[in-house]
């Protein structure tokens, strides 16, 4: 059995896949700590958009920064997976994520490469993955409803390049863990997938 007060929960996924949301919503029933790591490589990315250097932007990165207004737009989460690419970029923020992980009171953090490289003895590991056409929809109906000019094609592209970039990147590519449980969200509610992760969860730390 773990040790009760450091819980670490890892839960990897494709993009728009409902990692974050699922995330967000165990470690509020948990009463744990949440980090959405990809918004560390969305805030380094969105530097370089401004026209730092990736390894020094990852290097200098702030909290404050992962506060940006911007961070959610399809142009940074491009540059975040370019940006995910680089070796120097992953070495950066590891040990953030690291502490982030082990911090008292349990941590669940969402992300692609939690559960292989940055935390492979969490306590409970989540693989969360949906089709690329049902990812691309909800990530369309996201994009257009925050007032994007956005068409189905272009984002289920973009969805299909990430994903590509991601899991054959020679650095942390995008897989589950061995011991990993897969949840496939393509036909799920949001709280039909919350429920099976915290079902998932209970099982396992038992």
């Amino acid at each position: 059995m773990a040790d009760e007060t450091r819980i670490t929960i890892a839960i990897d996924g494709p993009a728009a896949a409902g990692k974050g949301t699922i995330s967000k919503a165990v470690a509020q029933q948990l009463g744990f700590a949440h980090l959405d790591t990809g918004l560390l490589y969305r805030a380094v990315g969105a530097k370089t958009l401004s026209g730092a250097e990736a390894v020094d932007a990852a290097t200098s990165l702030q909290s404050e920064d992962l506060e940006a207004d911007n961070l959610r737009t399809p142009e940074v989460a491009q540059a975040a997976s370019k940006v995910a690419v680089i070796a120097e970029v992953r070495a950066a923020l590891v040990d953030f994520q690291r502490a982030f992980a082990r911090r008292l009171g349990g941590a669940v953090l969402d992300g692609r490469d939690i559960g292989t490289v940055i935390c492979p003895n969490a306590d409970v590991k989540l693989f969360v993955t949906a089709s690329a056409e049902v990812r691309a929809e909800r990530r369309y109906l996201e994009l257009s409803g925050n007032g994007l000019d956005v068409s189905r094609d272009e984002v289920l592209a973009d969805v299909k390049a990430r994903d590509e970039r991601d899991m054959n990147r020679a650095e942390a590519p995008l897989k589950p863990a061995d011991d990993a449980v897969l949840i496939d969200t393509s036909n799920l509610t949001i709280e039909e997938a919350v429920d099976m992760a915290l079902a998932t969860i209970k099982s396992r730390r038992q």
